[in-house]
């Protein structure tokens, strides 16, 4: 037991956990783990136990499973993908005169734990009574270099307190480690356990290695481990080998005032292609460039990196602490997710955790790119490198289905489709926008020029091809694209969401002005001046359908002629809807599970009039019920814009207080990185007005009542600006690089290096407070000051 409550603590540049909680080890363990996009660790203890759900991850490293049906059709997926829990290398047990130090036994005066988002570490410190009253301080510090892509490291350290002690370390790498099922689906449960098969396995001196392969996806691994010692008395040591299992065993006598100092260096490898020698040599050099750097070493780049980080991205909030936390928490998890990546995707929950099979699905594009377009653009340059790397996939995708160009998955590892349930995966085919989108918003950001024709243009012409396929023009010459899903999952197969028409619209336009800007690129894959024309005729004559009864835009065509769905009878502990009423009568009503066309009207914010984006959100409010933690953050972007300045407010907590309040009940299965990346959204897009529509950056900020002050900093084109919003006005300061011109609340301002520019908000526009379903209004904010 302990003497603090168990809680996060409010801090501005770390979460802070104080006091045992076994029962919320699972989400304590999301929010604690390390990953630098490559490699990602749960933050379980290096004891092993008492644990939640050990995780270590490697990007893109999954199994194979079948996905049976009881009615197969033609098109359908055959394949799933899980990621593997691969071999773990966190664990180091402590025996203390032969008690082994578990949380759940003897008592713990003092233990807290600490992810400090400057220095990239997550430290521990725990003083521990065993049983038979034996008195140990343990202090940790892990990482998972950001500057070492394959390289983990954990310093670990034991203090005697009541006199003399012999100690005994067991430092483990452990492949197949038992888990707890987390899915009820036999499949994966199938495919989670014993994953791995042993190809290879070495010990010698203080180092280890192990090297497996999966059964069905044929993907290759090693993991190693080494060890540097500080102590003064001799030690014994043992290190020994097996299939699944490698241990390097220490004995020693650490004297009262002494302590037991120990790092563990790991490296990671994979590959679908490299032999298990290679994968070998791969983690044997890794490891050598570890040691090479030393534990000071690794915490000092570690640092350097995440200065230069926070430089570039840090938003400051002043009058909620919590709040400011959250952003900060979500920044930061944000980063693990996306900076190392490199040619891999950005699974939804990064690698946090087994959630949604670690799939990645087009909140990437839509989310998470838009903030690290602006904060680490290189990150954004490595993840549309992935998706191009699988546009055969995506070809072989669209002419299975009987359409041209590239049909990107709804939700995948490899690049291959896996979702077995077509109206919500297969239909949604705007993710190919969303791709495209992502590319347009990288280049006007960056103006990468060797990236668009590397990758940029052949992304943004196949993806064009689709929607040509798609779509087609009616007797009215108006193009049509039906039968599609739109990111409303609770509206399937319609014709002409409005979202997928007005992002197909861009695609096709962007991929058009690519092709006229590097015509000897364009011509290699075919493309002509006459298709480039029907691009723009068929964006020009794009389908945008709207209600003028209600004056409003249709989510899809006839959607405002459903009926609505009974809210006032709905019983609050049936959401989310989709698991207890049938898909059947969710898509025949006017039910809303995420920001649809709310969210077209941020992306293509320049194809609606302010008037329209205020009866528009006003309309979709009172039908939108948050069953997704993608909703908040657009909400609350809509919000801001049309003047509901404390409703922007609520839902901006609500997105960036996702896993940290634990709202949806799964962060046990990791993060929710989408949500995450939209409370920067919120903030910087909802509050600082930012759009980048044309190729430019606008801003027209505005501040909720219950903060004093927002700062924020951004890249755009090789320059860094600031931004500071306070109640009357708001501040520019271009903080490096060349002038720059911009707009605040439509007047055009232009910013010169090193110099300030104050400009005064005018008055906020006032509209109807619009309305939620009953009871699905978002929690009221009332801002928290520091622990």
């Amino acid at each position: 037991m302990t003497t603090e409550q168990p809680r996060y603590e409010v801090s501005p540049w770390e979460l802070r956990w104080s006091g045992l909680d076994v029962e919320a080890l699972k989400r304590t363990e999301s929010s604690f783990a390390l990953s630098n996009g490559h490699i990602g660790l749960r933050g379980a203890f290096e004891e092993g136990e008492p644990r939640g759900l050990p995780g270590t991850y490697l990007n893109g490293f999954f199994e194979r499973r079948p996905l049976p049906y009881g009615e197969a059709g033609y098109g359908y997926p055959e394949d799933g993908q899980t990621v593997v829990n691969v071999t773990d290398g966190k664990i180091i047990r402590l025996l203390v005169e032969d008690e082994p130090l578990d949380m759940r036994y003897g008592s713990a005066p003092f233990h807290e734990r600490v992810l400090d988002f400057r220095s990239g570490t997550l430290r521990r410190r725990t003083e521990w009574i065993s049983p038979t009253g034996r008195q140990v301080r343990i202090e940790s510090e892990r990482l998972v270099s950001f500057t070492q892509r394959a390289v983990a490291a954990i310093h670990y350290e034991v203090e005697p307190l009541d006199g003399d002690l012999q100690v005994v370390l067991q430092s483990d790498l452990l492949a197949n480690e038992p888990i707890e099922r987390v899915t009820m689906d036999p499949r994966v449960a199938a495919v989670l356990e014993a994953p791995l098969v042993a190809d290879f396995a070495s010990a010698e001196g203080y180092r280890a290695v192990l090297a497996h392969h999966t059964r069905r996806s044929g993907l290759r691994m090693a993991a190693a481990m080494d060890h540097e010692f500080d102590v003064r008395d001799p030690m014994w040591t043992e290190v020994q080998a097996e299939e699944d299992l490698a241990r390097l065993t220490v004995a020693v006598q650490v004297r009262m005032g002494q302590r037991l100092r120990m790092t563990k260096y790991i490296a990671y490898g994979w590959s679908s292609q490299r032999s298990t020698p290679a994968l070998r040599a791969q983690v044997d050099a890794a490891l050598a460039g570890a040691r090479q750097t030393g534990w000071q070493g690794l915490l000092n780049e570690q640092r350097g990196y995440l200065d230069d980080f926070w430089r570039s991205a840090d938003v400051e909030l002043d009058g909620d602490a919590e709040l400011q936390q959250a952003l900060r928490f979500a920044l930061f998890h944000v980063l693990q997710a996306g900076a190392r990546g490199e040619t891999r995707a950005i699974p939804a929950k990064g690698l946090t955790g087994p959630g949604y099979d670690g799939h990645a699905f087009w909140d990437t594009e839509s989310f998470v790119l838009p903030v690290l377009t602006y904060t680490v653009p290189e990150a954004v340059s490595n993840a549309l490198q992935w998706r191009h790397s699988t546009l055969d996939k995506a070809r072989n995708r669209a002419a299975q289905l009987g359409q041209v160009g590239a049909a990107f998955p709804w939700r995948t590892i490899n690049g291959e489709e896996c979702s077995g349930y077509w109206p919500a995966g297969t239909a949604a085919f705007h993710v190919g926008a969303d791709v495209a989108d992502a590319v347009a918003r990288y280049l006007s950001a960056t103006s990468d020029e060797q990236f668009e024709r590397l990758y940029g243009l052949e992304l943004l012409v196949e993806t064009a091809r689709l929607w040509m396929s798609l779509g087609h023009h009616d007797v009215h010459a108006g193009f049509r694209i039906d039968g599609v899903t739109g990111p409303d999952e609770y509206s399937a197969v319609a014709d002409n969401n409005v979202y997928t028409n007005l992002m197909a619209q861009r695609n096709l336009r962007e991929a058009a002005d690519s092709c006229e800007r590097h015509p000897d690129i364009a011509h290699t894959f075919g493309v002509d001046e006459e298709e480039t024309s029907r691009w723009r005729d068929a964006a020009h004559r794009m389908v945008v359908p709207y209600d003028t009864e209600l004056q409003v835009h249709r989510q899809s065509e006839q959607f405002t002629n459903h009926a609505v769905w009974d809210f006032a009878n709905t019983p609050r502990e049936t959401y989310p809807l989709l698991l207890n009423y049938p898909y059947f009568d969710l898509y025949r009503k006017q039910v809303v599970k995420q920001a649809d066309l709310v969210l077209a009207m941020h992306l293509r914010g320049d194809a609606f009039t302010a008037e329209q984006k205020a009866r528009n959100f006003h309309y979709y409010e009172q039908l939108t019920v948050r069953d997704s933690s993608l909703s908040a953050a657009t909400q609350a972007v809509l919000a801001a814009e049309c003047g509901h300045l404390e409703l922007a407010y609520d839902y901006l907590a609500e997105a960036a207080l996702a896993d940290l309040h634990d709202l949806h009940r799964n962060t046990h299965n990791g993060l929710h990185i989408a949500s995450l990346a939209g409370a920067w959204i919120a903030t910087v897009a909802g509050f600082g007005g930012m759009r980048d529509h044309g190729g430019e950056i606008t801003f027209a900020p505005r501040l909720p009542p219950e903060l004093t002050s927002i700062t924020f900093r951004m890249r755009f084109k090789g320059r860094q600006i600031g931004v500071r919003i306070a109640s009357k006005e708001a501040t520019y300061h271009l903080l490096e690089g060349e002038e720059i011109s911009t707009s605040h609340h439509g007047e055009q301002i232009t910013l010169h290096a090193g110099e300030r520019l104050t400009m005064p908000i005018p008055p906020t526009p006032t509209h109807p407070s619009p309305r939620q379903p009953p009871g699905r209004e978002p929690a009221h904010r009332r801002p928290t000051a520091p622990t």
